[in-house]
């Protein structure tokens, strides 16, 4: 995972860094349904595919840094005590928890269910993004979930573009302070992987919505905006 301080993050031009989307979520963050990730190709690697224990100790890595940075930002900040989502787990397939009235998880997928409070993922979406883009895919994914749970403690409910914009606004800020407080790593090739990464989970594409999570333009700009500007650009 690599940091560079304010802007140097996303320096590179887009390109065709996106063509690896293959579903359209629906989208989430109210009380009903959970908030999803979409998703790079299903083909494009799985679990068997890569090396486990280095993904996972990259999820570890990304959960204790970015729980480790808001439970700081939320004390000094909001003067309030700070309780962290639950990580409910890497899950495969259908086989993680439920959501609201959802019977079974969604797989290929990362979630924040506000009604559980937690975070979860399907370990073959983190194995596709691992495989296709670099372990970068990994702390952004994370880091934007985490991103609707901060929303929740905010109170806002907005279920729309705007929110989860505003998701990798909070992702940004999150990874540079962590970054800045030493939590997390710079290395060379981690700014072009969270372009990426943003880029691959965008819905500017024929298969996706733009209604969903805004395209690969507006969601760059949201995530530089929270590294250059901190939490407070984004709140």
């Amino acid at each position: 995972m690599a940091m560079r301080t304010a802007l140097g993050w996303l320096t590179i031009v887009l390109t065709a860094t996106a063509c690896t989307t293959t579903a359209t979520d629906p989208p989430g963050g109210s009380t009903a349904e959970p908030s999803r990730t979409t998703q790079p190709a299903q083909t494009g690697g799985t679990v068997g595919a890569v090396d486990r224990e280095a993904m996972k100790d990259d999820e570890r890595t990304a959960v204790s840094a970015v729980d480790t940075f808001w439970r700081r930002y939320t004390t000094e900040q909001f003067g309030q005590p700070y309780q962290p989502p639950r990580v409910a787990g890497a899950y495969t397939g259908t086989n993680g928890p439920p959501c609201g009235g959802e019977p079974e998880s969604v797989p290929f997928n990362a979630v924040y269910c506000r009604p559980g409070d937690f975070v979860a993922w399907d370990e073959n979406l983190m194995a596709a993004g691992y495989s296709q883009i670099g372990d970068a895919w990994i702390y952004l994914i994370i880091a934007h979930e985490w991103g609707h749970a901060i929303q929740a403690r905010l109170r806002s409910d907005r279920v729309s573009v705007a929110a989860e914009l505003q998701a990798d606004c909070l992702a940004g800020a999150a990874l540079q302070g962590a970054a800045d407080d030493g939590l997390i790593a710079v290395e060379p090739g981690d700014s072009e992987e969270i372009a990426k990464t943003l880029a691959a989970v965008a819905d500017d594409y024929p298969w996706t919505n733009e209604s969903d999570h805004g395209n690969a333009e507006q969601r760059i700009s949201a995530f530089d905006t929270g590294v250059a500007g901190g939490v407070e650009a984004c709140i």
